[in-house]
């Protein structure tokens, strides 16, 4: 096979290497506009797995880099004057002019035929005389351009402005994050030594920051100098360096591009490293994708019948890969984007919301990584709380006025469709009483309607009757007397989304027997098979202010702990909020403030009701998933802030389910970042929800600062005592167990040991 790799990078060359060692006879041609020892950038970082790849591939090659790497196995962190380090990471820096060479050694001993000061012609010029053509020319790939209507790039231009330098001084001991103050703004560093004399220097900062310092009308000396003075205590004397000679001025400053392309190949053309998908600095995963996907391809191309195979292949199993590196990536420039957010937190605790940022790194592997600095950092955690050392972070103690909880676990609010005439039933006593038995400190039961007409279905529970608030009462009794856990009632209004049928039968299809009519802030249907509800009048809204006053008060006989209003989620409170349920022209619609109106008053009626002694929660939807159409997440912090304004203790953070436009990113914890903000550019405490599945998650939320309680829906429907469960798995022993179950518990702690003594054998 005649193969020629437009660019002489560690894609291109590693490539070539990968398919004259599959067979010598190919024919591989590599063309490099620049010098051989022309580069940009300093050090290349790979990773233990990524080296055990390239060990398989090419023993050779591998044991000449593997040569001239520096080491390190911790990363440090420094912020305000503390520097923070946590061990076990493994990594591994090589100067990346040192890697070309290396590698172009090795293709040159394969007989790679390399031709550096070479430009490029046309891609389709090389088509005809190649039987292989691979574009390896970089992120900004002229090839991907040439075909861009083929490959379909998608390209997204970050906004931290960052620059690429190098430093004689010593950071051979740790990856080092380093984050300084100026009259300007916050700059940081992403340091890591490549040789015995050098290591990379990476500045970065936000627009509005880089603007400020004055860049844009620097010379590319004068902001070398800048970025001196800013980290000088931390550079010893030594200078920083560029090796960007081929840029002047403000040019030297970069965005970074996250790309990723439909597709991969045209014909016998094919992408390979940043030309087809980039990974963010951040994670070091930009080698490490260009070093896999070249031993993939070189693989396929060789194990499938047909080239057309061997693309298709490489293209669908590599971009699994790519995105799931890409979602980390994401993660983890986005922290940085919102990295000012995060600095007013404690250094322990901001250390380890960098640790964790990619998603990457989890809680428990923390504690593979560096058990002791995880155990200083969830001791820190307990301290702050007023909790036990020796503890994980979701045992800690939280409290709202005059509500003590025992533990950061809350059972998320989840209909049943039990109710008889809105009266729970023993369906409900059985199941919230197991709940509580298993352990969370918090229970909230299902949104309970304060009138008939706000019921989601027929069987559905209510606050409207006496013998509800008898129903409810028995069940707080027991909660009560009979574990330690405290109870919530969440009061809803399910607005323009009532009078539908159970779930089971067709879920969110309007009633065809006994329907009742519906409300809402404007005659907008939920979808076009439901009926549009009545628009509101005022007198509408003053009889459902008398409702949830009224709920709120049999709430508090009831003897409830925590009340929440329920205003997410497209019922009542929710579909006055989102612009694309209200379209009202009076006081109540148009501006942000005007649509709070309504969902405010609900709020202090709530408020009076309650008192000032008892906890008041509100979960909102944070998103409507509809872009600007809709609520975005930052009109969320100004929701979250006005309902505080008002008499909310926290808030849950919860997302979407507003219109049937919506298009939600799912993944793990993916509502997770809307709690994030909210707590940490509001100051709010707030309650994270959506598919947080494991202990290991909630730990990592809580003590990143991502929340101060987690809620966990669907586990809790699976298994009620979840909570008592993540105790035995912890190794907790300050987790009270029912007072009956104290032989289960006993001989759950005894199998846990017998099975962490055959893990240590």
């Amino acid at each position: 096979m005649n193969v020629l790799c437009l660019g002489g990078g560690p894609a291109g060359l590693y490539f070539a290497i990968s398919m004259k060692l599959r067979d010598p006879s190919h024919q591989v041609t590599v063309m490099e506009r620049n010098k051989a020892d022309d580069t940009f950038g300093w050090g290349v970082v790979l990773s233990d797995d990524a080296m055990a790849r390239m060990k398989k591939n090419d023993p050779k090659s591998y044991d000449a880099i593997k040569g001239s790497f520096a080491y390190w196995d911790d990363i440090a962190v420094v912020h305000r004057g503390e520097r923070q380090v946590s061990g076990g990471h493994g990594f591994a820096g090589i100067g990346r002019m040192k890697l070309l060479l290396l590698l172009q050694e090795r293709a040159r001993e394969l007989g790679v035929d390399l031709q550096f000061q070479t430009e490029f012609k046309s891609a389709e010029d090389y088509r005809k005389d190649y039987d292989l053509v691979v574009a390896t020319d970089g992120i900004n790939s002229l090839v991907r351009r040439e075909y861009a209507e083929v490959f379909k790039p998608d390209i997204d231009q970050r906004l931290v402005k960052f620059i690429w330098l190098g430093t004689h001084q010593k950071f051979d001991d740790a990856f080092t994050f380093i984050f300084e103050e100026t009259e300007w703004g916050w700059f940081w560093a992403h340091v890591y030594q490549f040789d015995n004399d050098t290591a990379t220097f990476i500045v970065d900062c936000m627009p509005e920051t880089w603007d400020r310092a004055g860049f844009a009308d620097m010379s590319k000396e004068e902001i070398v100098a800048t970025c001196e003075k800013i980290f000088a205590k931390h550079l010893g004397g030594h200078n920083l360096m560029s090796n960007a000679n081929h840029l002047r001025g403000s040019a030297v400053w970069m965005q970074f591009p996250r790309v990723l392309c439909e597709r991969w190949y045209n014909g016998n053309v094919v992408l390979m490293g940043d030309a087809a998908a980039t990974g963010h600095y951040s994670i070091g995963s930009g080698s490490r994708l260009a070093f896999d996907s070249a031993i993939a391809l070189a693989e396929y191309l060789h194990s499938e019948p047909t080239m057309e195979a061997a693309f298709q292949r490489y293209q669908d199993e590599r971009r699994v890969e790519v995105l799931r590196l890409q979602s980390a990536a994401r993660n983890s420039l986005e922290w940085f984007e919102r990295v000012e957010r995060y600095l007013d937190m404690a250094p322990m605790q901001f250390a380890y919301s960098l640790l964790t940022r990619s998603q990457r790194i989890s809680h428990e592997n923390l504690r593979l990584r560096d058990p002791d600095w995880l155990r200083r950092a969830e001791d820190w955690f307990q301290a702050q709380a007023g909790g036990q050392a020796g503890r994980q972070p979701m045992f800690a103690p939280f409290r709202l006025r005059n509500m003590q909880l025992k533990n950061r676990i809350v059972v998320s609010p989840m209909a049943q469709y039990k109710a008889v005439k809105g009266c729970p039933t023993d369906w409900h006593f059985i199941h919230y009483a197991e709940r509580a038995k298993g352990g969370a400190g918090l229970v909230t039961v299902e949104m309970t309607s304060p009138s008939p007409d706000g019921r989601i279905t027929h069987a559905c529970t209510g606050l409207y009757a006496p013998e509800h608030e008898a129903a409810w009462k028995r069940l707080t009794d027991f909660v009560h007397a009979e574990t330690s856990a405290k109870i919530c009632c969440q009061i809803g209004h399910a607005g323009r989304k009532a009078s539908v049928q159970l779930p089971w039968e067709e879920d969110e299809a309007p009633l065809q027997k006994d329907p009742w009519e519906t409300i809402g802030p404007s005659p907008i249907a939920w979808s076009p098979a439901h009926p549009a509800p009545r628009e509101m009048t005022l007198a509408d809204m003053d009889r459902v202010a008398e409702d949830f006053g009224r709920a709120t008060e049999m709430a508090k006989r009831a003897g409830f702990d925590m009340v929440e209003l329920h205003a997410a989620h497209g019922y009542l409170v929710s579909s006055f909020i989102s612009p694309l349920s209200n379209h009202r022209t009076d006081a109540f619609g148009g501006s942000l403030e005007n649509r709070m109106r309504f969902p405010l008053r609900l709020l202090q009626v709530m408020r009076a009701a309650w008192g000032e002694e008892k906890p008041l929660s509100v979960r909102i939807s944070a998103s409507d998933w509809v872009g600007d159409k809709g609520v975005t997440p930052a009109e969320a912090v100004e929701i979250a802030k006005m309902f505080a304004a008002n008499g909310a203790d926290i808030i849950d953070v919860s997302a979407g389910q507003t219109s049937t436009e919506a298009a939600p990113v799912y993944g793990r914890m993916f509502q997770t970042p809307f709690s994030d903000r909210i707590r940490n550019e509001a100051g709010l405490a707030t309650m994270a929800v959506g598919n947080i599945t494991e202990a290991d998650q909630v730990n990592s939320i809580l003590l990143a600062g991502r929340a101060d309680l987690v809620c966990l829906a669907r586990p809790h429907l699976a298994d009620p005592y979840w909570t008592l469960h993540a105790a035995i798995a912890a190794g907790d022993k300050g987790t009270d167990w029912p007072l009956p179950y104290g032989a289960g518990q006993r001989q759950a702690e005894r199998l846990r040991e017998k099975s962490q003594e055959v893990l240590r054998a």
